[in-house]
């Protein structure tokens, strides 16, 4: 039998990105539980958001491994600097 204490499971306290943005984990970013009135936010253990993120990562790469001939960045695409995220200045060899 699976079974698990969500006390022992419970997620890092929130920190404030933004009005509305909240990062429990590092590079998960949420919308603020306190903005969710209609559909308020679930108690979910820190293993299953985990489970989730890198379900997401597995995801994205079986679509640029079937998809996509390339990842271009945004340093290559020259946006502004407000979009380049860890990349940031770091161009890819050509």
């Amino acid at each position: 039998m699976f079974g698990f204490r969500l006390a022992a499971q419970r997620p890092p306290a929130a920190r404030r990105i933004k009005d509305d943005v909240i990062m429990r984990f590092d590079d998960v970013y949420e919308v603020d539980p306190d903005l969710m009135q209609t559909y308020p936010q679930q108690d979910i253990p820190a293993w299953d958001t985990a489970r989730i993120v890198d379900s997401r990562w597995d995801h994205l790469a079986w679509m640029h491994q079937h998809f996509a001939d390339r990842v271009v960045s945004a340093g290559e695409l020259g946006l502004p600097p407000e979009y380049l995220g860890d990349d940031a200045g770091v161009m890819p060899p050509t």
